[in-house]
């Protein structure tokens, strides 16, 4: 039996047969935004009605908070340079995890506007960074800000 349920057989030639599903830790009123760093050996992620950034520490096994308040982060990407790449709902911009441990802001406006409520982010091999700018991360405090 597998860990997968295909709904669409197009989808079947995607999954790998022998992986297993292994849930690492529970705890999060809702995770989400996903990124494993190679260089430190971890997976972050958001929690981000709790407004923290969590961590998975692949050498033990360990889930600490690596960063609260966030700024309720929601998706994460690496740039070419390892760099962790975040999406802030709170505070409305894309920013970058300098190696210095510095968030770096890297978008704030366009057109001279506040973004609303950055949600997914990618950076492409050219550097170039593309992501999503919905309403509902300022809908309420449930995510954000209003």
């Amino acid at each position: 039996m597998s860990d997968y349920e295909i709904l669409d057989d197009r989808f079947r030639k995607l999954t790998i047969g022998h992986a297993k599903l292994e849930r690492l830790w529970t705890g999060s009123r809702w995770a989400e935004g996903p990124v494993y760093v190679p260089a430190a050996k971890h997976l972050l992620w958001s929690d981000i009605p709790n407004d923290r950034l969590l961590r998975y520490d692949e050498s033990d096994g360990s889930v600490s908070v690596f960063e609260t308040p966030c700024n309720n982060q929601n998706g994460h990407t690496l740039d070419g340079q390892g760099r962790v790449v975040a999406c802030e709902h709170r505070g409305r911009r894309v920013s970058r995890l300098e190696h210095d441990g510095r968030w770096q802001p890297l978008v704030e406006t366009i057109d001279g506007k506040r973004l609303n409520s950055p949600n997914d982010v990618v950076v492409k091999s050219d550097g170039t960074i593309w992501f999503t700018d919905p309403v509902y991360g300022i809908d309420s405090h449930y995510e954000g800000m209003i």
